[in-house]
């Protein structure tokens, strides 16, 4: 994911893409764990764009405890 998709999201949009980021990257790190995983590359890219949404989150002033909780 581009900084230039995030940064024309909506704060929503936002907040769903980092639920989504999130639980993407908790897979691949449970796959790997168990063996599954064959391209290891894609932690990276998981961790990265997790840490993308939530600097743009942070340059908004957007608070993520009560957006996560109110959806």
């Amino acid at each position: 994911m581009k900084s230039s998709e995030i940064h024309s999201m909506q704060d929503i949009e936002l907040v769903e893409a980092l639920k989504e980021a999130r639980q993407d990257a908790f897979n691949l790190r449970l796959r790997h764990a168990t063996g599954e995983l064959e391209n290891s590359a894609n932690l990276n890219h998981a961790r990265k764009d997790v840490a993308r949404l939530l600097t743009i989150a942070r340059q908004r002033n957007i608070d993520l405890e009560r957006e996560q909780v109110s959806n």
